[in-house]
């Protein structure tokens, strides 16, 4: 296990390095970010200012909540939000994969590609908002085995269609292709992605540890009245901050190591720093 942890650390540090040789990569989950807020603002503004919240009862909320305009309204939402994480996601995957073929793609290169997969993107928004829709009336229909069930299946639908981006970037597919193709790329590469995801995720969870210590004695030190209260939340302000970047990092890192697991199931060569033997060696490959 030792030596696993140890590759996936390795594959870890190898995509960091992709990312700090061209750190404009970060723009794109910034932009999908803040996208994805104002969609949500979007959404739930008018609903905060057109309902009156001080009349508001269980009669009232029933007669709202689960009838066909409340679903249609959360398919609208959930489609949004996929069709921006999915076209940003796709602009950075297309600068990897270019980075990996020697060039020096630009920001406008990668929206450049997004926007030539649009139909492709926009069927696929489609059909995970559509998964996303039946995950949660399947959640509503009850909390507690609901809830199982639909984060059971939801981890399977993400398993699943781990290679969705990279798939939809360079074979440009149809929803159908990309499912079958990213699961047969997955069986195919099991172990490496396993591996590498464990290491990604130690490597995350150290940073978000680390980046708590602040908020930790911000709170100590405002409660214990040891430290000045604006220097208390100045410690949060950097807690929060802190957990930003390392959002953004991670999952622009994810998109780096996702293309690069795409390129070697799919050819068997690992582009970029990334090397034959470490992928190989990381885990025994599903048979």
């Amino acid at each position: 296990m030792a030596g696993k942890i140890a590759r996936g650390w390795e594959i870890t540090k190898l995509s960091w390095s992709v990312l700090m040789d061209d750190k404009k990569l970060l723009v794109f989950p910034l932009i999908s970010s803040a996208a994805c807020l104002a969609i949500l603002a979007t959404f739930a503004v008018p609903v905060a200012l057109l309902v009156d919240w001080s009349s508001m009862n269980e009669e009232k909320f029933n007669a709202a909540y689960r009838t066909p305009w409340y679903y249609l309204g959360l398919f609208a939402f959930y489609f949004a939000n996929y069709m921006i994480v999915f076209f940003f996601n796709s602009a950075l995957a297309a600068c990897v994969f270019e980075r990996f073929r020697g060039g020096q793609p630009t920001i406008q290169f990668g929206l450049s590609q997004a926007i030539q997969r649009l139909p492709q993107i926009a069927m696929w928004a489609l059909v995970s908002a559509t998964v996303g829709l039946v995950l949660q009336m399947i959640v509503e229909r009850s909390r507690l085995i609901g809830g199982l069930v639909a984060r059971l299946l939801g981890a399977g639908w993400t398993i699943a269609t781990y290679f969705a981006v990279p798939v939809i970037v360079v074979e440009k597919a149809q929803p159908k292709e990309v499912f079958k193709r990213s699961l047969s790329l997955l069986t195919r590469s099991w172990g490496e992605s396993l591996v590498a995801n464990i290491g990604m995720g130690l490597a995350t969870g150290l940073a978000v540890l680390v980046a708590t210590l602040p908020l930790i004695g911000g709170i100590v030190g405002i409660v214990s009245e040891s430290i000045p209260v604006g220097f208390g939340i100045a410690l949060i302000a950097l807690t929060v901050l802190l957990w930003l970047g390392i959002t953004l990092v991670s999952s622009t890192m994810k998109i780096i190591l996702t293309t690069a697991l795409y390129q070697f199931a799919s050819s068997g060569t690992a582009p970029g720093p990334f090397n034959d033997d470490l992928f190989r060696t990381a885990f025994k490959a599903k048979k």
